[in-house]
């Protein structure tokens, strides 16, 4: 299958080790524009150097890391800590990303459901609120790229349905890719295009469909696990169809 979508970062023959520890091993990868890809694998398995490889953070001992020239990252971090004892609103947070334009950060905040949470204090937000605010500041940036480090952590199944939405549909009207790390199989395979199963090395990767009966995805999440991930990911797929080509509209298959 051809590549409808361009890719924005590739990352090939990716090695890393820390200590003793080999962390990344010839891990290759690529990022595509208006493609939703999800990274998976167990606690360990080297998603987070990977994302830092992906955002310039991190050399790897060896490999070769290719980004579109100039390319904008909006990054999401999995947790913040802001000390408590600090007072800071909705508004002063989101300045802290160098932008002072009060009309850009309400966009921002508008474009996220955020928009009456303009003078809160950010320790008064909920952990949906606080995700989205993270995920506004993230888009200050304008980003070509949005990184999203655990995106629905500390937030209910509702809440999490809502932040997968809103992500489809930023992807769908800004057009950018998105790079998801999660460890929420069954609401990820519904909100993404692409799957990579990573357990220090590539596992498996592909359609979330394909993914699943992957015997690579099988031995990591065990057979009930992919199960259960199939018959949801089939039952979505199917709705998906009914209510137009979303499925294939977005088809990124990376070969």
């Amino acid at each position: 299958m051809s590549h409808t979508h361009e890719a924005l970062i590739s990352l090939q023959q990716i090695n890393h080790h820390f200590g003793g520890n080999h962390v990344l091993q010839s891990v290759n990868v690529e990022f595509h524009r208006g493609c939703i890809t999800t990274l998976i694998g167990p606690n360990g398995a080297g998603k987070t150097t990977l994302i830092r490889v992906l955002l310039g953070l991190l050399k790897p001992d060896s490999g070769k890391v290719w980004r579109q020239p100039d390319l904008r990252i909006g990054y999401m971090p999995q947790k913040l800590q802001i000390d408590k004892t600090f007072p800071l609103t909705v508004k002063r947070f989101l300045e802290t990303s160098q932008c002072r334009d009060t009309q850009r950060l309400q966009a921002a905040l508008k474009d996220v459901g955020a928009s009456a949470l303009w003078q809160q204090s950010i320790h008064d937000l909920s952990g949906g609120e606080m995700q989205r605010i993270l995920l506004a500041r993230a888009l200050l940036r304008d980003p070509e790229l949005l990184v999203l480090d655990e995106p629905v952590q500390g937030v209910d199944i509702n809440g999490q349905l809502e932040l997968y939405s809103l992500i489809e549909r930023i992807r769908d009207q800004r057009g950018c890719g998105v790079v998801m790390v999660s460890h929420d199989l069954h609401l990820v395979m519904a909100a993404t295009d692409h799957v990579v199963c990573i357990n220090h090395h590539v596992c498996c990767s592909g359609h979330p469909e394909h993914v699943t009966n992957d015997p690579a995805f099988v031995e990591l999440f065990g057979q009930r696990g992919a199960e259960q991930l199939a018959i949801y990911n089939h039952n979505h797929n199917h709705r998906h169809t009914v209510h137009g080509d979303i499925v294939t509209t977005h088809n990124c298959e990376h070969h």
